[in-house]
C-alpha cells in the first residue's frame, strides 16, 4: 500500500504533510527519522557536533607534544632529552608557579618515551586537588603500579619497561597520602615511575622528596610569552596591536597558561578585530590607568572625602582589591617623591591588607586602610 499523505488537524486547521514511505515508516514505529539520516545530520561540517568537536580550548590545542615543544626551561629540558636517550627515567619532583610548563613537560616526555600507541596504556595522570585522600593511593595509585609493563611494542620495537605515574597539584595531598606514597614509590621502582608536580615544594614531605630529582621551573620570560602568543595569533589569524601584546605579558605574570586563556578571550570578544591594549585591560580585570591615577591623586590631597569617593567607585566598577594590591605596588616602586623608608612602610601595609583579603575581610575597609597609610606617607616630609 502506497501513501500519498497524511492529514492531520490542529486547531481546526488541516495541514497536509507529504511523507514519502520510508519516511512514513519510520515515523509510525519511533517517530524520527531513520538512523542513516541522523549520521548523516550529525556529520554535516555547519552542524552543532561538528563545531562542538572542533571547539577546544587553545591551552590544549597549543599544548607542547614534544619536549623540544616546552618554552623557556632549558635545564629541564636538557635533562629530559638526555633520560629519554637511556630510556630511563627517574622518579622527578617539578615545582614552580602556575602556567610554567611543569605538567607540558612530563606529557611531552611521556609521548616521547612510549609513542601515541602505548601513552593511554603506560600513564596514569591524577589531580591530587580532587584526589587527594589517601584510599587513592591506596587503590588507585597502587593497582596502576603494581601492573607489569612489556619491554616491547608490538612490532617488535624496543620500548621502556615502566609506566609513568603523574600526580598533579601534588602540594594539595594530604601528609598520610603522602606517607603511603612513600612506600609504594619504594616497592614499585622496578615497573612505575613517579612525578610529582606541585607549586611549593615546602608542602611535600621530606621523605618523598629525597626520592626525586627536583627541577625548579621559572616563571617565563617576556621574550619567551610573546613568541609563544605570536605563534598563536599567526596560527589562528589574529590580528593584536603591539602595546596589546605588551599589556597581555604583563598581566600574565610569567604564566603562559594564563596570557593563551585571555587571548582566546579577548579573539571571542573582538570577533576579526584588531585586539587593543583596551580589549586586554578589559578582559584582566585590571584597574584602568585614569582610575588609579585618580585614586593615588587623591591620597596625595589630605581629603578623606576625596579618599573615600575615590575607593567607593573602585568598587563601584567590581574590581578586585587584590588586583588593585599589585598594581599600587608597581606605582609605589616608581615614584620618585617618595623615600625607601617611606616606599618600605606603604609595601609593609599592602602585604597586610593582602593577608587581609586572604582571610576574608571586607575590601572596601581594607582598601580604605591602605589608602589611609598611602595618604600618611604621601604627606610626609621625605627624609
Amino acid at each position: 500500500m502506497r501513501w500519498g499523505g497524511l492529514f492531520f488537524f490542529l486547531r481546526g486547521f488541516p495541514i497536509t504533510i507529504l511523507l514519502s514511505q520510508r519516511k512514513m515508516h519510520a515515523f509510525l514505529k519511533g517517530g524520527s527519522l531513520p538512523q542513516k539520516e541522523k549520521s548523516a545530520a550529525k556529520e554535516k561540517p555547519g552542524s552543532c557536533e561538528a563545531k562542538r568537536s572542533r571547539a577546544v580550548p587553545w591551552v590544549e590545542k597549543y599544548r607542547p607534544r614534544c619536549v623540544d615543544e616546552v618554552a623557556h626551561q632549558e635545564e629541564v629540558v636538557a635533562v629530559l632529552k638526555k633520560s629519554l636517550q637511556g630510556a630511563d627515567l627517574p622518579n622527578l619532583l617539578f615545582y614552580g608557579p602556575p602556567g610554567t610548563g611543569k605538567t607540558s613537560a612530563i606529557l611531552a616526555a611521556a609521548r616521547d618515551l612510549f609513542g601515541p600507541e602505548l601513552y593511554a596504556q603506560r600513564v596514569l595522570e591524577l589531580n591530587a586537588s580532587d584526589e587527594r585522600g589517601i584510599q587513592v593511593v591506596r587503590h588507585k595509585v597502587k593497582n596502576f603500579a603494581q601492573l607489569t609493563a612489556s619491554s616491547t611494542r608490538k612490532d617488535g620495537s624496543p620500548c621502556p619497561p615502566f609506566k609513568i605515574v603523574v600526580l598533579d597539584e601534588a602540594d594539595s595531598m594530604t601528609s598520610a597520602a603522602q606517607a603511603a606514597l612513600r612506600r609504594t614509590m619504594e616497592r614499585e621502582t622496578k615497573t612505575t615511575r613517579f612525578c610529582l608536580i606541585c607549586n611549593y615544594v615546602s608542602r611535600i614531605i621530606e621523605p618523598l622528596t629525597s626520592r626525586c630529582s627536583k627541577f625548579r621551573f621559572k616563571p617565563l620570560s617576556d621574550a619567551a610569552q610573546e613568541q609563544r602568543v605570536r605563534h598563536v595569533c599567526d596560527q589562528e589569524g589574529l590580528k593584536i596591536e603591539q602595546e596589546a601584546l605588551t599589556e597581555l605579558v604583563k598581566v600574565a605574570e610569567g604564566d603562559l597558561r594564563r596570557a593563551i586563556t585571555m587571548l582566546q578571550s579577548a579573539a571571542r570578544l573582538v570577533v576579526g578585530a584588531t585586539i587593543t591594549r583596551a580589549i586586554i585591560m578589559e578582559i584582566s580585570a585590571s584597574v584602568p590607568t585614569a582610575m588609579l591615577n585618580a585614586l593615588v591623586e587623591a591620597c596625595r590631597s589630605s581629603s578623606i572625602d576625596k579618599m573615600d569617593l575615590a575607593v567607593q567607585n573602585i568598587c563601584c566598577e567590581g574590581y578586585a582589591a587584590t588586583t588593585l594590591i599589585g598594581q599600587l605596588h608597581e606605582v609605589v616602586l616608581c615614584r620618585a617623591d617618595l623615600s625607601d623608608r617611606q616606599k618600605s612602610a606603604i609595601a609593609d601595609k599592602l602585604g597586610e591588607v593582602d593577608k587581609c583579603l586572604v582571610d576574608g575581610a571586607d575590601e572596601y575597609l581594607q582598601m580604605l586602610a591602605l589608602c589611609s597609610v598611602l595618604m600618611t606617607q604621601f604627606n610626609r616630609p621625605a627624609e
